[in-house]
């Protein structure tokens, strides 16, 4: 009875067919609030609407791109629910994507606050454009690795038996764990930026857009955590090898690396994300070895 109605409730929210609604939606949405936000701009310019003198949020159009990938991270967070009960290094590889997006998304609003003169390492919003370019490469970059390390391993997984029992009963937990995600990170989502309206006046409103890259995503990768810990207990069920434990075991490391990036600014920040994903990277390239190894062809 509580499989069916876990395969019930799973098949509502993270069907292919859900999914493919799901992009729809926010494409849409989108593509009309970058729309929104090019004639909040344009208005702006006009002097028909007013709003604080170091409030830059607002003053160039590249920095309305800001707004619509806001909500192409939102639809990426569903997608690493969506691949969570699929497999686990697609899932990892979201959370890279996401952070990496994070990152993207930054360099638009560093690209709205460049002051183009000789002084550019001299200048902290100059500075920061550059750290965030040469992060954003680097980053594309180790993800593709991680995208070759684990195609490899499927390749590897593709050549054994059908999937024992115990690994069916995972994929089934996992399942159980991404339908109650959904709920759990909608609330989050709403409690966190509703905090952070209620938070913020017109007269602190450019204090607010400087952290609003933490907005729901500080929240967002602690749950990660407690998902990978989870992921790591359950996954004893049905192997004890050394290997994946310890592969497991860093893809946690690497996600409290993510976690603690949003705790810090300037190179630091950058750092610790180009870590967290260079470490996942390793680990997963590690684990292929030692399962090459193991399993010669």
């Amino acid at each position: 009875m509580l499989s069916k109605l876990n395969a019930f409730f799973y098949n509502s929210i993270l069907s292919e067919t859900v999914k493919n609604k799901v992009e729809r939606l926010i494409l849409v949405v989108a593509i009309l609030s970058f729309l929104a936000h090019l004639i909040t701009i344009y208005l702006i310019n006009k002097q028909l609407i007013i709003i604080p003198d170091d409030l830059n949020f607002f003053d160039s159009p590249i920095a309305a791109i800001y707004t619509p990938f806001s909500f192409i991270l939102i639809y990426e967070v569903y997608l690493l629910i969506f691949y969570l009960p699929r497999s686990i290094t697609t899932y990892i590889g979201k959370q890279y994507e996401i952070i990496t997006l994070i990152v993207i998304r930054r360099i638009f609003k560093d690209l709205a606050n460049l002051e183009l003169n000789s002084s550019w390492f001299d200048i902290k919003n100059d500075l920061n454009f550059t750290y965030d370019i040469i992060t954003a490469l680097l980053l594309f970059f180790m993800i593709y690795l991680f995208s070759l390390e684990r195609q490899k391993l499927q390749t590897s997984n593709n050549v054994k038996t059908v999937a024992p029992a115990q690994i069916e009963q995972f994929i089934a937990i996992k399942k159980f764990m991404a339908t109650i995600l959904v709920p759990v990170f909608v609330g989050i989502g709403l409690l966190t930026f509703g905090s952070w309206i209620f938070q913020h006046t017109p007269e602190n409103l450019s204090l607010a857009l400087k952290d609003i890259n933490s907005i729901f995503f500080d929240e967002f990768f602690a749950i990660l955590i407690i998902v990978d810990v989870f992921l790591l207990l359950f996954s004893f069920f049905y192997t004890d090898q050394f290997h994946k434990v310890i592969r497991n075991s860093g893809f946690i490391i690497s996600t409290i690396l993510i976690r603690l990036s949003f705790s810090v600014d300037g190179l630091l920040n950058n750092c610790l994300i180009i870590s967290s994903i260079g470490f996942g990277l390793l680990i997963l390239w590690i684990h292929n070895r030692f399962e090459k190894n193991i399993n010669p062809a």
